[in-house]
């Protein structure tokens, strides 16, 4: 390991000035420059955000297929819909019993499990093959379980190298990486599914995927190893949420309305590009260029947003995403998505970036609630979870009466409309000085 150290960039690889400060997480206290450092990303958090980006890279080459693929093999919205909800159920459950190994051992080591059983999971699918399907249940469980390992540890690191002054940069970085890996990885998987014989196609796309999380495994090990405090405090939602005062019952709800647009739009779109044009190259073009405009849209926000900005522009963002469903009505196409796709590409990082940084500025808003992170971090994700559970629920239900498509284009109107009532239940908090003012139980 040393070894490998020596070589890496020692940028990279600091310690003292990387150390949280108390009140806020973040890269140690105030800049030794006298505040020219205001903003920047240092070491940690950079290397935080490859791992993060190799990740995000491994989901887009296959993530965007998974759900073609199981369509592929039987056509059926509720398959689809079960698939997810047992994903959503156990990431959530794995959040929560997850958060004692990251608040009293290992965190690093949370973090470096998810992306191997990411990496188990498409080594399954590779398993399994044209069969797949047949084991939904299981590859939903697995697919949830990697995404809970991976999320609860790397938020807790996350708010431990970011602090109030950089954590909306740190979230337009993130959203960048994303945005990138969502518009070059599907375009190539697309390609390589049509030009080989699908099912080579397919497998080769799993088989990259799984490359690309063993090489996140190896980036993870330049993270340095972060200390635990404390025990962890099974019962914190409870306690926190049944306070009349605490400013988490509102944040809980903005979060459970975040999650239930999150939960269908998560892979409702690409799989009616797919259904629509029955071809894996143009919902490769389709993420091409909705995540170029992404990219683009997240360097500029994550660059110009400052916590006074935040609650007009999650209002905009949250108002724009949802004008963008209204050309269903017309006619579900390819263009008509391409339209949505744009739109949300360009006006969601308005709406998400203010979303996160409001939440975890809450959390470092005390001394309290800096000590239990990692409940607070696991608060979140379960109320995330709750809302992408219940949205998904209502999908199953709705489509196992109808599928037609004006039914569908109120089914997704209506869960689209969800980002408005987070943004309601947000507003209160969308400034760092609130955030500040109100943060803990």
């Amino acid at each position: 390991m040393q070894s490998g150290i020596k070589n890496f960039p020692q940028k990279w690889l600091r310690s003292k000035e990387e150390r949280p400060s108390w009140h806020y997480g973040g890269e140690r206290g105030k800049p030794r420059d006298g505040g020219k450092q205001e903003g920047r990303l240092l070491g940690q958090s950079r290397l935080l955000l490859t791992v993060q980006g190799l990740v995000a890279a491994a989901n887009a080459l296959s993530g965007t297929f998974v759900n073609v693929y199981l369509w592929k093999a039987k056509q059926d919205f509720s398959l689809i819909g079960w698939f997810t909800l047992i994903n959503h159920v156990a990431m959530a459950l794995t959040f929560w019993l997850a958060g004692k190994w990251v608040k009293e051992h290992n965190k690093m080591n949370c973090l470096r499990a998810g992306v191997a059983v990411s990496a188990l999971f498409y080594l399954l699918v590779l398993w399994f093959g044209a069969s797949a399907v047949n084991y939904y249940v299981l590859l939903g469980v697995i697919q949830g379980m990697s995404a809970g390992f991976f999320w609860l540890a790397f938020n807790v690191v996350y708010f431990e190298v970011t602090d109030p002054g950089n954590r909306d940069r740190f979230n337009g970085w993130a959203g960048l990486l994303g945005s990138g890996a969502g518009m070059i990885a599907p375009w190539i998987s697309g390609f390589l599914i049509v030009h080989l014989k699908q099912t080579n196609g397919y497998r080769v796309i799993f088989t990259i995927s799984l490359i690309v999380f063993v090489i996140g495994v190896i980036f993870s090990f330049f993270l340095k190893k972060r200390k635990s405090e404390g025990n962890y405090e099974w019962m914190l939602t409870v306690r926190c949420l049944r306070q009349k005062e605490t400013m988490w019952r509102t944040v809980s709800l903005g979060l459970i309305a975040q999650g239930f647009r999150e939960g269908v739009f998560g892979f409702m779109i690409a799989l009616l590009v797919y259904v629509h044009t029955g071809n894996e190259m143009k919902l490769g073009n389709f993420s091409l260029v909705t995540s170029a405009v992404s990219l683009v849209s997240f360097m500029i926000a994550g660059r110009l947003l400052k916590p006074r900005y935040r609650k007009a522009a999650m209002l905009i963002g949250a108002v724009m995403i949802v004008l963008v469903i209204v050309p269903f009505f017309w006619k579900v196409n390819f263009m008509t998505l391409l339209i949505f796709g744009i739109g949300v590409g360009l006006f969601f990082p308005l709406y998400s970036i203010p979303m996160t940084s409001s939440v975890f500025d809450l959390i470092g808003g005390n001394a309290d609630s800096v000590q239990h992170r990692e409940e607070y971090i696991v608060m979140r994700e379960l109320a995330l979870n709750v809302g992408r559970i219940s949205g998904t629920a209502v999908f199953i239900v709705v489509v196992a009466f109808t599928s037609a498509p004006q039914a569908m284009n109120w089914l997704l109107l209506g869960i689209g409309s969800t980002p408005l009532a987070a943004w309601f239940f947000m507003r209160k908090v969308a400034s760092a000085k609130q955030a500040k003012a109100a943060g803990g139980a």
